[in-house]
This record gives structure tokens, sequence and C-alpha cells, in this order.
């Protein structure tokens, strides 16, 4: 047995303040079944549901007494819930709101609601919008044929609505991250009608589907107490954010479907230090991972 102050135990990591709630509000429902999908989420998966108005309402009060800031959305796909932009309308009474979404629901008059309870609210509403490729022929292999030309359509949707989304793309190929790919998808958001493009770019997790597509972590792909930073593991989202589903609460958005990654049933029971004992945990810290914009 590994001595818990050994370097070779896995660091701990303190909960310094819960500003970012999560919500797995698509559960692992998804129009989608993308190849590198970290959840696995498809249209037949249901390890976790869609979360409830109702159940989302608890979590906005216990959240806004605990000092949360901002409140997150993903899944699955949040819009196949039915309950989703009224979840956002309440939502939008205590703090600003951000979507995680493939895009493909998007339609002129969700648009155009989604523009109106941004502008209702004091708040800001962000919605970002996924894709694996700045043509057809990169993102569809991994998202689905005829998906690039949809997503577009999601956000031209957007545009018109006088919303400026984020962009999402991991690095599932090796130019999405580079100077010339980055120069790449600019071009194509400006084509789209986006003045200022907003682009974020992050690793891909071998954990999920991504698995079978390109290969799991190796052995030395985990983190010991010796890896520790001078300043600690505080730049970790796990510092700073919970996820919510429908059977508890998890450390973060990563480990949903990690028996382990599950802290409690409300957010009170889940501020305890979290043993960064996955191999995920390597992935967020060598990269620098953050879900936030």
């Amino acid at each position: 047995m590994i001595d818990p102050a050994s370097s070779d135990a896995a660091p701990l990591v303190e909960l310094r303040s819960l500003d970012t709630l999560w919500f797995q509000v698509g559960g692992t429902v998804c129009n989608l079944a993308c190849t590198h999908c970290f959840v696995s989420c498809s249209p037949t998966n249901h390890t976790h549901e869609f979360l409830r108005l109702d159940e989302i309402r608890g979590y906005l009060d216990e959240g806004a007494a605990l000092g949360v800031r901002e409140y997150y959305f993903t899944g699955g796909e949040p819009f196949l819930n039915p309950e989703m932009e009224a979840i956002l309308e309440a939502t939008l009474r205590v703090g600003p709101a951000n979507v995680l979404t493939n895009g493909l629901l998007l339609d002129p008059g969700r648009c155009r609601r989604l523009r109106e309870l941004d502008d209702a609210s004091d708040y800001s509403l962000d919605l970002r919008v996924s894709m694996d490729g700045y043509e057809a022929a990169a993102n569809d292999p991994i998202r689905g044929e005829g998906t690039f030309e949809r997503i577009l359509q999601g956000v031209r949707n957007l545009v018109h609505a006088g919303l400026n989304p984020v962009i999402t793309v991991t690095e599932v190929h090796d130019d999405n991250g580079t100077v010339r790919g980055k120069e790449r998808f600019f071009q194509l958001l400006r084509e789209l009608g986006i003045a200022k493009p907003r682009l974020k770019i992050l690793p891909v997790f071998q954990i999920g589907a991504e698995v079978e597509r390109g290969g799991a972590y190796a052995s030395w792909q985990r983190l010991r107490s010796g890896d520790a930073p001078v300043d600690g593991w505080d730049h970790l989202q796990c510092s700073t954010c919970r996820m919510v589903t429908d059977q508890g609460v998890w450390v973060c958005p990563i480990l949903v479907n990690e028996p382990g990654g599950k802290m409690g049933e409300a957010l009170a029971d889940t501020l305890d230090p979290f043993a960064l004992d996955h191999p995920a945990c390597w992935t967020c810290h060598v990269y620098g991972v953050s879900c936030k914009t």
C-alpha cells in the first residue's frame, strides 16, 4: 500500500472555491456518436439521463449559497433536453450560463429565443459549438457524414440572431492547434459573418470512445505527489468546479463515467480534497486544460 505522503502517491487537489458549477444536462444521450468522445455519448447511451428543471433549481440555490459564479451545461447534447431553454432562463436569473453544443439543433427559432434570453438577463449567455476540422474532410470522419455543413448552418443561425459563439476544437488532428490550423479556423468563421471569432483548442482525452480510435493512456501517464508544480494544483479546474449529473455530484466534467469521480449527492458533500489518480488528470495538468472560455 502506497503511503499518501509518498512522492509515488496520487496528489490531492483542494477545492479552493466553488466558482464554476457544471450540469450534465443532456446526460450521455447525444444525436452524434463522435469517435473521440471521452464520455462515449451516443443516441443509445443512457449511463446518465437528462437533468430535470426541478433538480437543477435545487443545485442553483445551493450553488448560490456556496458562491458559484458561473454555470456550464453539457452532455450528451444539451438541446435534446426538452427543458433546456427553461433551464437557461432559470440559470440566467442567478449567473452567466455557457452551453456546450454540437450545433445541430440550433435552428433559427431556437437561436432567436436564445438571443431573447440573453437580452432579458443581466448575465451573459455563451454558446460553445464543437467541430473537429475547418473542412468536411477532417470533421466528418470524427463527427459523422454531413455534420460539417450542419454545424456551419447552426453557427450561421446564431450569427443571424446576433450571438457570437465560441468554436471549440480538439487536437484530434495535429494541424488543428497549429498557427496554420488556427488561421484556417479564423478564416472560416469570418466567412460565416463573425467579425471577432472566438476559438478554443482542447486536447483529446484518451478515455471513452477515444480509446478505440486513438488508444488508451500509457502506464506512466499518471500524476504523483512528486509532480506537483511550485504553485501546487490550483491551475486544475477541479480546484474550482464540480459537475452535477442525474446521479449526484462528480469532481469534474471529464470523469462522469468513472465511479471514483463521484463525490456525493449534494454540493456540500463534495467540498473535500480529491485524489488525482486518473490518467485524465495527467492530461489536464500537462496540457493546462480548462473548460472555461
